[in-house]
């Protein structure tokens, strides 16, 4: 059993396991690390960002541990017989932070202005939405030339933000001053951001479902050193740590704390997938036998013991295994082959020099805590058994983005995405030559280029044929895996660090892109 099947939800020690009762207000101190670069989903999704935004902007739906939609700001739906319309029925009542009446048209401009065009994940799902009507305030009607299975998985808070079309249109939506004081419709309302300090949220006192949320405010601390955030936490300035907040290290430690929980759940919604991309305009990792070479040359397995310390398992594919459906496990595969790794690069025509160096690279790793530098030492430990010598740069995560999605200046980077309920959503991005170009954050980071799998991606996002749409998909696996332009390391399993004083704080499979609307503090009442 690993690590992280052992810890599963550690319950709290029976010294604490008395009468208690929940109680209204309170302060709910959290860790936000690394520190957002915005605060608003629409155009940047990386985690700080969703794990804010998610308390300030309500979806359309939310979704339970099964994945399954229910109600948020729309309180029914229905999907005509051919997948070519979708009604949303809105929920009545619901205002924007500013006082405004939330509507259809703010799901319409929000459709049109974002999803369809600058949402880092959205773009090929929406792309054959031909038409939104909305016959009144409250109905939402999409009307697509081909089906898009896909949609219903994506639209929560985060999934496909709906923004205030009064606050947006007319603007420039990437450099709208909103961005970094969102208004929403969401349980919390944005108070303050004091950057490299906190980002404070407070209680919605009309939010549309009755009695949420029940904290009084939430103070997301901006912690970046890991043991300063262990301290916090033990000490209880810090009751809520999502997304690994501390090494996996002290994890186990923690989760012995009678005050202390260590939760796996939450996180269904998302698949992480540790890779590896290859920048492929690079003088030597243009070259396939090379990043073969590479993919070669790592033990998976070791580093999924020794760095990630079991909370992750091999990955053998784009597609993670918890993709049932999807995963092709009929693919070509990258075992720890040491000498495959240097017959490969002896090939490829880079011979060893007479210190035994064949190439210099220089490795980036994604800021988001010491288990991603520690990966970045492990891959250079690696390369250097089969003579490539690796150059670890570190950089805060602006600049990272910057590095490889912008500017394209960088040899090798670790990253991680999310695969989410459908390879649409989540893997494809990862591939599809019609990213390149545009700058934005985690899509297409190597710069890969392939007709065909173009192809079956733009052809997977219409089938209305779950059977064929899975034979697409095994197709697209085996051609990017046999071509490398980015690595699958590991598929991991996150994990969260709460107060036994806290209840609610994982109420469904999307809850760390969720709200906290839920969460409240116990008491345990007088004599006992």
């Amino acid at each position: 059993m690993t690590a992280a099947a052992a810890l599963g939800v550690l319950p709290v020690s029976a010294g604490n396991a008395v009468a208690q009762e929940a109680r209204q207000g309170g302060t709910l101190s959290i860790i936000l690390q690394p520190e957002p670069v915005t605060l608003t989903p629409s155009t940047n999704m990386a985690q700080p960002t969703q794990v804010v935004a998610g308390n300030i902007f309500d979806g359309l739906v939310s979704y339970d541990f099964d994945l399954k939609p229910k109600p948020a700001l729309a309180d029914r739906w229905e999907v005509a017989p051919d997948g070519l319309t979708i009604t949303f029925h809105l929920r009545s009542g619901v205002k924007w932070h500013d006082g405004k009446p939330f509507s259809a048209a703010d799901v319409k401009w929000s459709l049109e202005n974002i999803w369809k065009t600058i949402h880092p994940r959205n773009k090929s799902l929406f792309e054959n939405v031909t038409q939104v009507d909305t016959p009144d305030d409250a109905t939402v009607i999409l009307r697509l030339s081909k089906p898009s299975l896909p949609i219903l998985s994506v639209l929560n808070g985060v999934g496909a933000p709906i923004l205030p079309k009064h606050l947006y249109e007319g603007t420039d939506i990437l450099n709208n001053p909103y961005n970094n004081k969102p208004v929403g419709t969401g349980p919390f309302i944005f108070k303050e951001w004091k950057r490299g300090e906190y980002v404070e949220l407070a209680r919605n006192p009309d939010y549309w479902e009755a009695g949420k949320p029940h904290l009084d405010r939430l103070l997301f601390r901006i912690i970046p050193d890991a043991a300063a955030r262990a301290a916090a936490i033990e000490k209880g300035e810090i009751q809520y740590a999502p997304y690994n907040p501390v090494p996996f290290r002290d994890a186990e430690r923690l989760a012995k704390l009678p005050r202390l929980k260590v939760d796996t759940r939450g996180y269904e919604w998302l698949s992480p997938l540790l890779y590896l991309d290859f920048n492929v305009e690079n003088q030597y990792l243009k070259d396939v036998r090379v990043r073969r070479a590479i993919a070669h040359a790592i033990d998976r397995a070791a580093l999924a013991k020794i760095v990630w310390f079991g909370y992750a398992k091999p990955a053998i594919s784009p597609v993670p295994s918890s993709l049932v459906t999807f995963h092709n496990t009929k693919l070509p595969q990258y075992g720890f082959d040491v000498k495959k790794a240097e017959a490969l690069l002896d090939e490829a025509g880079f011979k060893r020099d007479a210190n035994g160096v064949r190439f210099t690279l220089t490795h980036d790793f994604l800021p988001y805590g010491d288990d991603y530098r520690r990966t970045g030492e492990f891959l250079k430990q690696a390369l250097k058994r089969v003579g490539i010598e690796v150059t670890i740069r570190s950089q805060d995560s602006a600049a990272f983005i910057k590095r490889v999605y912008v500017d394209r200046d960088f040899d090798f980077a670790i990253s991680y995405n999310n695969a989410f309920p459908d390879p649409q959503i989540g893997v494809v991005r990862a591939f599809w030559s019609g990213w390149l170009g545009t700058g934005t954050p985690w899509t297409n980071g190597s710069g890969y280029r392939n007709a065909r799998a173009d192809a079956l991606i733009q052809d997977a996002g219409i089938e209305g044929d779950p059977a064929r749409r899975v034979a697409q998909f095994n197709e697209f696996q085996d051609i990017v895996l046999g071509d490398v332009p980015s690595l699958p390391l590991l598929e991991l399993n996150f994990f969260s660090v709460y107060s036994a004083d806290l209840q609610g704080i994982v109420e469904q499979g999307d809850q760390v892109y969720s709200s906290l609307k839920n969460a409240r503090f116990v008491q345990t009442p007088k004599g006992n």
